[in-house]
């Protein structure tokens, strides 16, 4: 492979692009980030006891409830345009938890809108979140698998 030089004109172009480029506030964005992925799961704990004191669920039997719910949630405020803003500001914070799928699923179908329920929201719906769900699915399978083969075998 030949290494192709620069021109003194390209340098110097380097040289103020470097000059003027802004820096990145990386440790205030880990620190956004952090807090607010903190604040949707704190949300979620407590959506997670009010599905155990109202409606007598179990830890282990309201964690179905609480993910719908929570996508839900997600879906309505990014209706609203609301979820946007706090993607926005927290970045991989609100995109990381669940909810981060139902804001991508929603963003799709209110995106595609105009070009018809059929093709337009049907067809582009799981256009992002669709690997999401093809990969869990599949890592689902695999992780029973082995745990069924384990069980056969005595393993455990």
């Amino acid at each position: 492979m030949v290494k192709k030089t620069k021109t003194p004109h390209q340098k110097q172009y380097e040289q103020l692009e470097k000059k003027h480029e802004t820096k990145r506030p990386v440790l205030l964005n880990c620190v956004k980030a952090f807090f607010v992925g903190g604040l949707i799961c704190l949300v979620g704990q407590a959506v997670t006891y009010f599905y155990i004191y109202f409606f007598n669920f179990t830890e282990q039997t309201a964690g179905n409830p609480t993910v719908a719910t929570m996508v839900f949630f997600s879906m309505l405020l990014t209706g609203f345009g609301i979820y946007d803003h706090l993607g926005q500001f927290a970045g991989a914070g609100s995109a990381v938890p669940v909810t981060g799928f139902g804001n991508a699923v929603i963003s799709a179908a209110i995106e595609h809108r105009t070009e018809g329920l059929v093709l337009g929201v049907g067809g582009n719906i799981f256009k992002l979140a669709g690997s999401v769900i093809v990969f869990g699915v599949f890592s689902a399978f695999v992780i029973a698998l082995i745990k069924t083969l384990l069980i056969k075998w005595g393993v455990i």
